[in-house]
């Protein structure tokens, strides 16, 4: 396994909103890949210069990062100008995926379903934002995840406050029409979707608490779809992440209607692997346990 793989950095901690997750997953990750014989090491970008990767000799990286300057193409950058091959989406993806503004606009342009949104500034005209998104609607910044800075609004009164919110993490925010249904997160490996995470949380409120502190969000998975639909959903997912350019690894976040119609939310090329991730709980039900996801990710690190 080590002539394999030869020296594995696992990047993970980082100096983004979501240090704290980026460190679980690590450690995760970093506990499989050495209890596989992979002669893996920890690298943490925010306590060590990522040149230092060239020096130290690493064959590849294994990114466990989240948000801004590990999930946002930035880190992939400075991996392929070291001729370093990493996991996940490349420069660009990265890039677009953790702009959910831009996303938007290529699923748009590509005929994919998004719910209806408007960008947020000091001088909008929040009467007007609700008149045509109507309530409630969901506000949030464009570059961070795991609902960093988001909040759901239900009364036209606190969107100036909700935009505030947001604008601390950002200065770019976004607000979105609240499509009612269920909520759906689709991970895919390589060329192949795994199996669909319905999620149940408490009053529909999967927030940062919700995703990652407590236990009283419900997973299901198998998500109890029919198969039929479960396979054009997973069809969708593949097809929004090959408009981005997405590859490797990641997962599509996604709300289903009482009439069937999905909408796409988001794309993570950069997923959690904690204890509470999805994308380790789907490949769970597809036959991979967590040392061997670990394994095909890496398996598949690459550069360009």
């Amino acid at each position: 396994m080590k002539a394999r793989f030869g020296k594995v950095a696992v990047l993970f901690g980082g100096s983004s909103a979501e240090r704290e997750v980026s460190l679980m997953s690590g450690q995760a990750v970093l506990a499989a890949l050495q209890g596989a014989g992979v002669d893996a090491h920890a690298f943490d970008p925010a306590e060590r210069d990522l040149h230092i990767l060239k020096e130290e000799g690493f064959d590849r990286v294994f990114i466990a990062l989240h948000g801004r300057g590990g999930e946002d193409g930035t880190v992939q950058g400075a991996l392929e100008l070291m001729g370093i091959p990493y996991t996940g989406s490349g420069v660009m993806a990265s890039a677009l995926s953790m702009d959910k503004w831009r996303t938007k606009m290529v699923w748009l342009a590509s005929g994919l379903p998004t719910p209806r949104y408007a960008i947020l500034e000091a001088d909008s005209d929040w009467d007007a934002v609700v008149a045509d998104l109507g309530l409630p609607i969901f506000v949030k910044p464009v570059h961070e995840g795991s609902s960093m800075g988001a909040t759901k609004v239900t009364e036209a009164g606190q969107l100036r406050a909700a935009w505030e919110l947001a604008a601390r993490y950002d200065s770019l925010v976004i607000a979105e029409e609240f499509v009612v249904g269920e909520e759906l997160t689709a991970p895919f490996l390589e060329d192949r979707a795994l199996p669909l995470v319905r999620i149940v949380a408490p009053d529909g409120n999967y927030d940062y608490q919700h995703k990652y502190f407590t236990d009283d969000t419900r997973y299901d998975c198998p998500c109890g779809l029919p198969a039929e639909l479960e396979a054009a959903l997973q069809a969708l997912v593949m097809k929004s992440a090959r408009v981005l350019g997405c590859r490797g690894w990641g997962r599509a976040d996604l709300i289903l209607t009482a009439d069937g119609r999905p909408y796409l939310l988001e794309m993570n090329t950069s997923p959690g692997m904690t204890g509470h991730s999805l994308v380790p709980m789907s490949a769970r039900v597809a036959g991979l346990e967590f040392e061997a996801l670990c394994l095909k990710i890496l398996e598949g690190a690459r550069l360009g």
